[in-house]
């Protein structure tokens, strides 16, 4: 059984999202209730960076608009950002009713974070949806887009990694590499629709 915070918060975000595929006089009644929650950041470092909301993984920052757009009930909500390699951004904000509220953010190095070296390995993902977030042992190391096509891969240590996949509604996709110094490999997956209940617990906030 999903907890009952968990299951609250989703519900609250899915809501807002859902919304918007209502008739026009029902979300414009609703979203005078709701308000919406916009993010602002100067680099492409942050436009990449994971979103959270309330503990509940909702995408990376660029994607969140249009029909994807942040709408929360009034309140208090926990907003984290998490990029590899910077120090995780995290607040809380009170929405009010009918007023959009921008998020303005840098991220900001994290000088312990472990970086490959001369000899790292490279691993390209090709994921669908590439959306996804990927946590390489059980950190979170980006969303999939960035790790594919021309030009885009991941660095990682020499050695044995456990990759996962995850993202609301989708069956959690898991597998382990062994890679070599300066081993190039490519991990491809295509994730499997499920019930939102399936979705693994990286996605949730630790």
């Amino acid at each position: 059984m999903i907890p009952t915070k968990s299951f609250q918060s989703l519900s609250l975000i899915t809501l807002g999202l859902a919304l918007l595929l209502g008739a026009p006089d029902f979300t414009r009644a609703q979203n005078q209730v709701m308000g919406e929650l916009k993010f602002s950041g100067p680099t492409k470092i942050e436009k990449s960076s994971g979103v959270w909301i309330d503990g509940q993984y909702v995408g990376y920052l660029k994607e969140l608009k249009g029909d994807k757009k942040i709408m929360l009930l009034p309140g208090q909500h926990e907003i984290s950002v998490r990029q590899a390699g910077y120090n995780n951004f995290t607040q809380t904000l009170v929405v009010e009713p009918g007023r959009m509220h921008i998020l303005r953010l840098k991220m900001t190095r994290d000088l312990r974070a472990p970086y490959p070296g001369s000899d790292a390995a490279e691993l390209k993902l090709n994921v669908k949806p590439d959306r996804a977030a990927v946590f390489v042992d059980d950190n979170y190391s980006g969303h999939a887009a960035d790790f594919g096509g021309a030009f885009r891969s991941m660095l990682l240590t020499p050695g044995k990694h456990r990759v996962k996949v995850e993202l609301p509604g989708y069956r959690t996709f898991e597998t382990e590499v062994n890679l070599l110094p300066t081993q190039k490999s490519k991990v491809e997956t295509e994730l499997i629709p499920g019930s939102i209940l399936q979705a693994g617990p990286l996605i949730k906030e630790q």
